[in-house]
């Protein structure tokens, strides 16, 4: 475990309110966040670290050792910050997405846009494998950013729990929403209001699948940094780039439905900003999202001095 200073952690935090904040977004990964603010490989050694041997670890060593071993400090503000952005930021984002849906979307553009450049020039050496597993990524994450979502929630248990496993599993992964898997699975939903209505039994089976999810999954993404570092950097490089289309601000809807008296988007079309049928707000668009491109540069800036 790393020593730092009590600013360092609270920039942790900062850094975990960003990644929140993202995550909440159908359509844009805390993963990204977390991958240009400099703290995505100590996140998944961390993360990986949490096994069941550590409870003997635990007997004989102590809550400290343990601690110390999982990197505690850390993964404590990182989680403070992203809860206090779950709670605090949640309703803002909301009312955001349905009433200044152009404006948001421009920032995240702008922000994704930049993070491809972040992860690419990451990469030590681009050669046909890189560029291959880069287009393969790419693909990949376009196709899935065109899938209709399932048109109702499921309040299956099991569902939500296999839900959730998936979901955190695209949280992590720079360029895959957590959230919008859970969209493309019918439970974004039922998650949203079990949050709301403290709904705890569906949060600790969602809670639970998650868990599962990012125990298994954050080993293998370790294992393949130290096994396949540019290749995996190659690929979820494509991941951000064929991501774009899901946050692209202009949207034309192809296909929708109410269900229970809220109108949910089962399909719709990227358009240009100009053939844009509600308020195009371009100039306004155009601002905010170089607010987001250059807020990656700055936050790269912070990592690096941080470092």
């Amino acid at each position: 475990m790393q020593n730092r200073s009590f600013k360092q952690y609270l920039i942790i935090s900062l850094k975990g309110i960003a990644m929140g904040a993202a995550d909440v977004v159908p359509g844009v990964s805390g993963g990204t966040i977390a991958f240009i603010s400099g703290i995505y490989e100590e996140l998944l050694s961390s993360i990986s670290s949490i096994k069941i041997s550590l409870i003997g670890k635990l007997k004989t060593e102590g809550i400290k050792s343990v601690w110390n071993h999982v990197n505690g400090n850390f993964l404590l503000a990182l989680l403070v910050g992203i809860g206090i952005s779950v709670v605090s930021l949640a309703k803002v984002l909301s009312w955001l997405l349905d009433n200044e849906p152009v404006l948001l979307w421009s920032f995240f553009f702008g922000l994704v846009l930049a993070s491809v450049l972040f992860i690419g020039k990451s990469i030590s050496k681009w050669n046909v494998r890189t560029i291959v597993v880069f287009l393969l990524g790419t693909i990949l994450a376009y196709y899935i950013s065109t899938l209709q979502p399932l048109i109702s929630d499921s309040s299956s248990l099991l569902y939500l729990f296999i839900a959730g496993s998936l979901a955190i599993c695209a949280m992590i992964l720079p360029g895959i929403s957590g959230a919008f898997i859970l969209v493309l699975l019918g439970a974004y939903k039922t998650v949203l209001e079990a949050v709301h209505n403290r709904d705890f039994k569906i949060i600790i089976t969602v809670g639970l699948g998650a868990v599962v999810g990012l125990l298994s999954f954050s080993k293998i993404l370790k294992w393949m940094f130290i096994k396949f570092k540019d290749l995996t950097l190659a690929v979820l490089t494509g991941f951000v780039l064929g991501s774009l289309n899901k946050i692209w601000p202009w949207k034309k809807v192809i296909k929708s439905k109410m269900i229970e008296d809220k109108l949910i988007i089962l399909k719709e079309q990227s358009v240009s900003p100009f053939n844009f049928e509600g308020e195009n707000q371009f100039v306004f668009a155009l601002i905010l999202a170089i607010i987001g491109f250059v807020s990656i540069i700055l936050m790269e800036k912070i990592a690096v001095k941080d470092a």
